[in-house]
């Protein structure tokens, strides 16, 4: 057996909320919107993972959802112009990321990162 894929389900009795943040700003796809359930993904492709944590690394929350990006500074103008509470950073951590927390409409801790290449 293997794993195809894996999917964080949030509850939520404002599905149209999501679009805001996961779509217009960070820029995933609808792939699915029945109406009682919204999916959003990337054409991008991406790797399965699951991790399990006792905190969030520096002594922060642990976060409910981590999304990389390619440009976290481009994604904190966007969360911060549309109003969305930062709640950590942003923040070049010892580990080689760039990050910093938001709280998504449904008060989902988000932690949206980079990788940090050097230079």
């Amino acid at each position: 057996m293997k794993v195809k894929r894996i999917v964080t389900n949030v509850h939520t009795h404002d599905i149209a909320a999501a679009k805001r943040f996961y779509q217009d700003i960070l820029g995933l796809d609808i792939q699915m919107d029945h109406g009682w359930i919204a999916t959003y993904s990337s054409s991008e492709e991406m790797n399965i993972q699951i991790s399990f944590a006792s905190q969030g690394g520096s002594d922060t929350a642990t976060p409910d959802l981590s999304i990389e990006v390619d440009d976290v500074d481009t994604a904190l103008e966007r969360m911060a112009d549309a109003g969305f509470s930062i709640e950590y950073g942003p923040v070049d951590e010892a580990w080689g990321v760039r990050r910093f927390y938001v709280l998504d409409p449904f008060g989902q801790l988000v932690n949206i990162l980079a990788h940090v290449t050097a230079e």
